[in-house]
């Protein structure tokens, strides 16, 4: 089969424009042109692909509405009162008939290679009601297409989330054993270790939901699923983390290059210019009219460690040090996630000198991890054909590493093999890359809100948090581990300002910034980008926390966190299908 590109497949084998349970598939060729060959199931199966994450906004937008990035505006989700039945959306069952579909024909086939296509279409199910069960808990489990006579399976109610999710792990479980291909030097075909990779994700969330959401009382039950990740990790081989020959560019060479690296990535979409197939990412992370204009926050980037391994917040004034000092001797990965002052772009292939912007950045801490650094066309098209990095090794170290803390069988070895070697990665040395710590981090029991005091599970979750940041998975971690506080509650701060005035962020000498208040002064070159920071606490605005001077305020508008959140409420037009479906708890 050729490279997968993520695109709509020419030839199309089954038409769906249904949006109701009980319009089943309408073949539009011979059911045994498709079948009753290998051939043709294969090309069958491609149409799966089409569920993995689409391109252009990406899973580097996912993490926007999360705790550690300040964005324009506030996403409908935390919105105050937006998020209702009216306006709910994704309950969808499209992709799932057309998988039963060829799962109840397929089953049927003479094609010695069947249970391998069957395998690939039990991987996309799981992956289906995974989304579902994260987004509305019960939902039905239809292993089957349903005829349209059928009122008793049309109006059922829903089945319980831990169910589905049980079933979750056997269609997973199928796949990786059935699924024939084990490796793909493209890394965009689902392989055996797809699967398994996969399953390290699901299994976590899972294990964690269960473990943290007391109220369902299956806290006995999460054991299993953690082991379940550590079992499966272990099954994966064939990866490593990516190091380049400039260790400084080892983590984020891995996210602007067309052909994934092999060595790491596990599954990625790739992108074609022949085919007009791009993604947006400079524009939504540089432009400052296109998009969330995603920054970090200082909160967060307080959590990068220094480069011996120690806590940059157990240092004495972190709390005031300026953008240029608190930047130097950290964890690798933080200039290699967002601009620090030494970051060069180009434009045109002319080298220019480009320290954050806060035309662009609303906090301080411009990304730079999906970005290209030539500017044309990239900042002002969507023209990126970077591949889409869809799961990694480095995830799957610590999915493990979780799931070892989760389950006190941690040890020395295990961490070195994991949280070590991703920090190595990082260029951090000292005794944090072997030994397990002992003492949890003060700033990160106070950063998760006091929940979490098991020093080893606490680093866990600082690896994660830096090492996956703009990769699409916070906003499940904050859900999964119930801490969805952290979406209304986490500090939209930027960086230090330790005057009103001029700030040379780079130490170039050239200034880059005027904060100011009041008459807006004369700039002393072109490229100051001036910012007001009259008090005003409205929305889109910004200020300083002491006045006329401290960390940078912004505030993207009001932001609301309810319990009910962690489900979406069913959309009210299924609801009046089908209201055996019930609505989800405080929803009606």
């Amino acid at each position: 089969m050729k490279l997968y590109i993520y695109t709509v497949i020419a030839f199309i084998l089954l038409s769906f424009s249904a949006c109701n349970l009980d319009e089943a598939p309408v073949a539009t060729a011979d059911r045994d042109a498709i079948f009753g060959s290998a051939g043709g199931m294969e090309l069958y199966a491609n149409s799966f692909y089409d569920n993995l994450p689409g391109t252009d906004t990406g899973i580097f937008a996912i993490d926007n509405t999360s705790d550690y990035v300040a964005r324009n505006g506030v996403g409908d989700y935390l919105v105050p009162n937006a998020l209702n039945p009216i306006t709910s959306s994704g309950w969808g069952w499209d992709e799932l008939r057309n998988i039963n579909y060829f799962i109840e024909n397929a089953e049927t086939s003479e094609v010695e290679e069947k249970d391998h296509y069957i395998g690939l279409a039990r991987f996309f199910r799981a992956l289906f009601y995974f989304d579902k069960v994260k987004r509305f808990g019960d939902v039905p489990w239809i292993d089957r297409t349903i005829d349209v006579n059928d009122s008793t399976s049309l109006n059922a109610p829903r089945d319980s989330r831990f169910d589905v999710m049980e079933n979750v792990l056997e269609d997973l479980n199928y796949a990786i054993e059935n699924i024939t291909l084990t490796t793909d030097p493209s890394c965009t075909r689902i392989t055996r270790n797809v699967a398994r990779a996969y399953k390290t994700r699901i299994c976590l969330y899972e294990a964690s939901f269960r473990k943290y959401h007391t109220g369902y009382g299956q806290q006995g039950t999460a054991g299993v699923w953690y082991q379940e990740v550590i079992d499966e990790a272990n099954n994966i081989n064939g990866f490593t983390l990516h190091e380049a020959a400039d260790k400084e560019r080892s983590y984020r060479e891995i996210f602007i290059t067309p052909a994934p690296f092999a060595d790491e990535t596990i599954l990625a979409v790739a992108l074609d210019p022949s085919l007009q197939v791009f993604s947006s990412a400079n524009r939504r992370f540089i432009s400052p009219t296109y998009g969330d204009r995603p920054s970090l926050t200082r909160r967060f980037v307080n959590t990068y460690l220094k480069l011996d391994g120690t806590p940059f917040t157990a240092d004495a004034g972190y709390e005031t040090t300026t953008f240029r000092e608190e930047v130097k001797d950290r964890d690798l990965r933080l200039k290699q996630t967002i601009r620090l002052g030494d970051y060069h772009r180009t434009e045109n292939g002319v080298p220019v000198i480009a320290p954050p912007s806060l035309s662009q950045s609303y906090t301080g801490y411009q990304p730079i991890k999906w970005c290209y650094d030539e500017r044309f066309p990239y900042d002002d098209e969507s023209r990126n054909d970077n591949a889409h990095i869809v799961m990694r090794w480095g995830e799957v170290l610590l999915n493990k590493a979780e799931a070892l803390a989760e389950l006190g069988k941690m040890n020395d070895a295990e961490w070195a093999a994991t949280i070590g070697a991703l920090r190595a990665r990082a260029g951090i040395t000292g005794p944090s890359l072997t030994t397990m710590p002992t003492e949890a981090d003060p700033y990160l029991v106070d950063y998760y809100l006091g929940k979490f005091t098991d020093p080893v599970l606490l680093e866990v979750m600082r690896e994660r948090a830096v090492e996956m940041t703009f990769e699409g998975l916070r906003p499940d971690d904050l859900r999964r581990w119930h801490i969805g506080e952290l979406f209304e509650e986490a500090s939209m701060n930027g960086i230090y300002v330790p005057e009103l005035g001029e700030q040379d962020l780079n130490g170039d000498g050239i200034m880059d910034v005027c904060f100011y208040q009041g008459n807006r002064p004369e700039p002393s070159n072109s490229s100051v980008v001036m910012i007001d920071v009259s008090p005003d606490s409205s929305s889109g605005r910004r200020r300083l926390s002491e006045g006329t001077h401290g960390e940078l305020i912004y505030n993207p508008g009001e932001r609301q966190w309810e319990d009910r959140k962690y489900l979406y409420p069913i959309p009210q037009s299924d609801l009046e299908q089908n209201p055996g479906l019930g609505q989800n708890p405080d929803w009606e």
